[in-house]
Order: structure tokens, then sequence, then C-alpha cells
């Protein structure tokens, strides 16, 4: 994929952004390994695709993965999602955990200039899963309803902490 590299190198260039090339299945071991050594990973939509799945399931469960298709210069739109997308094959079932959408909200309020309501958010299902609190995928019995209304439950009294 050249074309990628070339645009990739282009853009972090003039973004003054250093970039770690790194092959494809050397990268996906390091997400299992040493996922930590991680922050921000550009990679193809194939690539990333498959990336963030691992990544979510490396985190323990693909429902808590946010991702985001970044503008920087916010001349075009930029689209924020849970990486599983809309998982039509549990939809209506109150199976699914959230926290992958709220994160993908929270990085989106960052993206948009509102950093304290992002940090609100991300505290309050921080503090939910902390309470103890949690989805089937995350060996709780919380429904998608039932973890989302905590979650609304600490952002009005302010407990998100």
């Amino acid at each position: 994929m050249p074309f990628w590299d070339e645009v990739v190198e282009d853009v972090a260039r003039e973004a003054g952004v250093q970039v770690e090339k790194e092959l494809i299945d050397a990268l996906a071991a390091r997400v299992v390994l040493r996922p930590e050594s991680l922050d921000v990973v550009v990679a193809s939509n194939l690539f990333g695709d498959i990336l963030s799945d691992l990544a979510g399931a490396v985190a323990g469960s693909i429902g808590v993965a946010p991702s985001a298709n970044l503008n920087p210069p916010k001349d075009h739109p930029s689209m924020f999602e849970p990486v599983h997308g809309s998982a039509p094959d549990i939809a209506g079932r109150g199976v699914a955990n959230p926290v992958g959408q709220m994160w993908a909200g929270a990085m989106m309020l960052e993206h948009l200039g509102e950093p304290d309501a992002a940090a609100a958010l991300t505290s309050a299902f921080e503090a939910t899963l902390a309470s103890g609190t949690r989805t089937a995928d995350l060996g709780g019995t919380a429904t998608t309803e039932e973890f989302t209304s905590a979650v609304v439950d600490r952002l009005r009294s302010g407990a998100t902490r």
C-alpha cells in the first residue's frame, strides 16, 4: 500500500507528527503483548477495523472500544462510533455494552472543544464500571438500559468519581 504510506508521511510531516511504521502482523502482536505501548494507531480501513476489534478483545470486550475517523483541521466532518458498529445481531435485545458508544461520544465532545463534558462522561462510565455495574460481556448482569441509566444518574448528580 505505497500510496497509503506516502499520504501518511506527507500529512505527518505537515503536522509535525512523528510516525512509527510497523507491519500489520507485528502490530497485531504488539496490540496483544504490549497494548500500553500504543497511543494512536493510524491505519487503513481494513487494517484499522481488524486492529480495533483485536484491541477491544484485549481490553475485555469489543463493546468497550471507541473509534474515530478524524479530520483534525475540521474542514470536513469527523465520525465517531463504537468499534462494534451498530451490532445488528443483538439490536433490541438489551445486551449491548454501551461503553464503546459513550466513549466515542466523549471523544467527539473533546474533538468539538468540550473537554469538560468529555471528562464528565468518561468519568461517569468509568465510575459506573468501578462500582460493579457491568453488562454481560464484562461478567455483569446489567442490561444496556440499566448501565446507561446508572451513567446518566451519575452525570445528573455530579457523582462521576
